[in-house]
């Protein structure tokens, strides 16, 4: 089989199995699983932050950090088709009772200009985003994602980070990342991850997607955040006891698997490539930045598509009714995307 719909879709390792069977573990509520501490302390290291918390999904991760910053009826900024707004089943408003001003990107990138428009003080250099009127919610927070999962991978640059970072500060915003494919984003930009968590207050990390961990997220930022993190993640029913074992899939993830995610990205280059030479397809190779991409069909529809593709055991997933999205994963090899090509080109 080869699955291209998501880089979550991967198995541990022997080597991962092995670390994970062997792993010390304790009661992680009450801060005595050796093997969490391990890995939240390493993950802060590596973001170059003062603490982390480990949690079982990106979305915990993400929906722990907005009610951390925020107190019901505030507003954050968020990019219209991010992950958090998008796919998080409205766990902002559920569980944090705020609302989104939405702000329309370019394949989920946006800067100053955009963050304006969505604003009613038209004052420059004012320090709110709007009037101060007790009719209106306080603006609070802004979300990043990179890198942009429904804008096919696309990697914010550092000046980008650092203009919405400049911006927040001025209108006094937190600032938090959606930092699920971080580990992508470093390595399309040939930089330490902590190079990026550097523009925001707390960040959330996947050790799922592209490390190849069978499950686990974190959230970092300083000391007193993740205190404060703790409560709300042991609210939302997050607080783990003997986590240890699927933490040391992460740990190990962490320290091992960071350097093949370039393998991920050449391999989404290769399947760009060979598509757009296929008949029917449409796809712009130069676009494709990470390990994320997604292509037109012009014959037939995405279901048709994915049901023909099915049949040599090769799955992608429909992403509209004539968008296709394909990702590249641990489970995925050159030889497996020559075949790929091969079968399309066949069922085209």
């Amino acid at each position: 089989m080869i699955d291209l719909r998501s880089d979550t879709i991967t198995l541990p390792t022997s080597e991962m199995r092995e670390t994970m069977s062997q792993a010390p573990v304790g009661d992680d509520v009450y801060g005595e699983d050796p093997t969490i501490n391990a890995l939240e302390k390493r993950v802060a290291e590596i973001l170059g932050k003062d603490d982390a918390i480990y949690m079982s999904s990106g979305t915990m991760a993400n929906q722990v950090a907005v009610r951390t910053h925020t107190e019901p009826g505030d507003e954050i900024l968020i990019e219209k088709n991010s992950h958090i707004y998008f796919y998080e089943a409205g766990g902002t408003a559920a569980l944090s009772g705020v609302i989104c001003n939405l702000i329309s990107g370019e394949r989920g990138i946006f800067g100053s200009e955009e963050m304006e428009k969505v604003m009613l003080e038209k004052e420059p250099h004012t320090t709110k985003l709007r009037p101060v009127d007790f009719h209106l919610p306080r603006t609070k927070l802004v979300c990043i994602e990179n890198t942009t999962n429904r804008g096919g991978g696309k990697v914010w640059p550092l000046e980008k980070l650092a203009e919405v970072e400049k911006f927040a500060r001025l209108k006094n915003l937190k600032i938090h990342l959606d930092g699920a494919r971080i580990w992508n984003a470093a390595t399309a930009l040939n930089v330490l991850e902590s190079e990026i968590a550097n523009f925001f207050d707390s960040v959330s990390v996947c050790f799922s997607k592209g490390l190849g961990a069978p499950v686990g997220s974190a959230l970092v930022g300083d000391y007193d955040f993740i205190m404060e993190a703790r409560r709300f993640r042991k609210q939302f029913g997050g607080g783990m006891r003997q986590a240890g074992i699927i933490a040391a899939g992460a740990l190990f993830a962490l320290e091992n698997n960071r350097k093949r995610i370039q393998d991920d990205h050449k391999n989404a280059k290769l399947l760009a490539d060979g598509l757009s030479k296929i008949d029917g397809i449409e796809i712009n190779p130069v676009d494709i930045e990470s390990n994320i991409l997604i292509f037109s069909l012009t014959k037939m529809s995405s279901h048709e598509f994915t049901q023909l593709l099915e049949n040599y055991d090769i799955h992608v997933l429909p992403w509209d009714e004539t968008s296709i999205r394909a990702v590249t994963n641990s489970m995925v090899t050159e030889k497996n995307i020559i075949e790929t090509l091969k079968k399309i080109g066949k069922i085209i």
